[in-house]
């Protein structure tokens, strides 16, 4: 228990309880006891308050203003209770259950969900790290219709090779079209139709975060296996082996650096290409008991093979093959949240993406591909983060970051209510990033602690309990 001075202008003794549910995804609660009081120096008021590293620090509060706050009662939040016989079947797992019944997505049909308010707000938190990372690597972003003709999938020869997971139909004039599941073939066709490129113009770094769909026969853990499903893929031109691979290294790095910024524990495994193809491919795992994918990883080097891969990888701290007793492996299980694919010149060779080299000769263009599951990503976080009852976030894309709950109507704290709006006047007057972070729970006629124990089961990484 710590005892800090909080030095807004209220003109009378009050409390103010600030319990950090979740400074960071690991630690455990912390309690801060806060008495407010006038603290005037010359001209200068000076607030106190909570810093997202959990330590307390002090700025000049600006002149108090109101700010249109966000209230738990206006909060579109219905509740969806799983029925015992889907618990039952193995079709649910934990986070899907969490995200029915707070309130955060809703069934729409086998494989198909609402995304509600609070899980929408997490999700765009979610994508502005991903766009801030992708802009990094200087990629641009962009949007290819979902819908796609089937010529381009016969040219790759997907159409026959994807089978019944291929959403196929026809519109009113016999065209056969497909939801796309991934746009390798739209978007190589779209560089080969600038002709002949000039070397100088390479690379090309494009990529979109859409909805995308797949025809799974099994749809199964909420948003984890769904048949719609939010994804970010990443198209890359480059004019040589070389260059590409060093645009893999820097994707692959691009993706570390979001995980970590996650705070979730991850690992990247060599994959298998699939129906995409290439030459080379990596997976990225959220390491979870409930996970559907078998992962061998070395305890030594850190590499690491899904247990469907066949074929060895190699690294200089760790020069044996997977398979060589050399190198000590565990098995582990993982939700797959991410794809790299080195794929050559397999794409730009059947739909003719071309440039022009120093020389003026003719190449093909080197291509990548790589995938992030958006809305596995939301899933698996809370898969792996929570426990049974309550939602842990990774903090950066919790839907509110402050909680704030003033005391019951008609208690022996009442006189202390219209506090929690001057707080939220002030939190937001002097911490700009918190502008849109704090939702007050104005469900006065309830305990505060049965809205501590809702704020709990939501993950809200701050808590903020006034009373006198």
């Amino acid at each position: 228990m710590k005892r800090v001075q909080h030095g807004a202008a209220y003109g009378m003794l009050r409390t103010v309880r600030v319990s950090t549910l979740m400074p960071s995804v690991f630690k455990a609660a912390e309690i801060f006891t806060m008495r407010g009081h006038q603290l005037m120096n010359h001209c200068k008021t000076w607030l106190v308050f909570l810093q997202f590293d959990g330590t307390m620090t002090a700025e000049p509060a600006r002149a108090l203003c109101t700010h249109h706050h966000h209230c738990v009662s206006k909060m579109f939040q219905p509740s969806y209770i799983l029925p015992k016989g889907m618990r039952q079947e193995g079709i649910t797992c934990k986070s899907q259950r969490l995200m029915m019944e707070n309130g955060l997505i809703r069934p729409a049909g086998t494989g198909i969900f609402h995304l509600l308010p609070l899980a929408q707000r997490a999700l765009d938190k979610l994508i502005r790290v991903i766009e801030s990372e992708m802009s990094r690597v200087g990629s641009q972003k962009m949007a290819m219709p979902s819908l796609t003709s089937s010529a381009l999938w016969k040219t790759s020869g997907r159409w026959d090779m994807m089978g019944s997971e291929l959403f196929k139909l026809r519109d009113r004039h016999k065209t056969e079209l497909c939801l796309g599941p991934t746009h390798e073939e739209a978007v190589t066709d779209i560089i080969a139709a600038e002709g002949l490129l000039s070397h100088k113009r390479l690379p090309i770094r494009l990529y979109q975060i859409t909805a995308k769909f797949r025809d799974e026969p099994r749809p199964r853990f909420g948003l984890l296996r769904g048949r719609e499903f939010i994804m970010k893929d990443l198209y890359t031109f480059d004019s040589s082996e070389a260059t590409a691979l060093d645009t893999y290294d820097t994707v692959c790095d691009a993706y570390t650096r979001l995980f970590k910024r996650l705070q979730v524990d991850f690992v990247k495994v060599v994959g298998d290409t699939g129906s995409i193809g290439g030459s080379l491919s990596h997976e990225y795992h959220l390491l979870a008991e409930t996970g559907e994918d078998e992962l061998f990883q070395c305890d030594k080097c850190g590499l690491g093979a899904n247990a469907e891969t066949t074929v060895g990888g190699t690294r200089p701290s760790c020069p044996e093959k997977l398979d060589e007793v050399g190198c000590p492996m565990r098995l582990r299980r993982g939700i797959e949240v991410g794809h790299a694919f080195l794929l050559g010149s397999k794409y730009s060779k059947l739909f003719k993406a071309c440039y022009a080299d120093a020389a003026d000769r003719k190449q093909l263009i080197e291509m990548g591909c790589y995938g992030l599951g958006v809305t596995r990503i939301l899933a698996a976080s809370i898969e792996v983060l929570s426990s049974e009852d309550e939602i842990r976030w990774p903090q950066i894309i919790a839907p509110y970051q402050v909680y704030i709950i003033p005391p019951k109507r008609k208690s022996k704290d009442e006189a202390a209510i219209p506090l929690a709006e001057t707080l939220c006047n002030d939190i937001t007057s002097c911490i700009s990033r918190l502008q849109d972070e704090l939702l007050l729970d104005d469900r006065d006629q309830l305990t505060i602690g049965r809205r501590v124990t809702d704020a709990k089961k939501l993950g809200y990484p701050y808590l903020i309990v006034v009373g006198t």
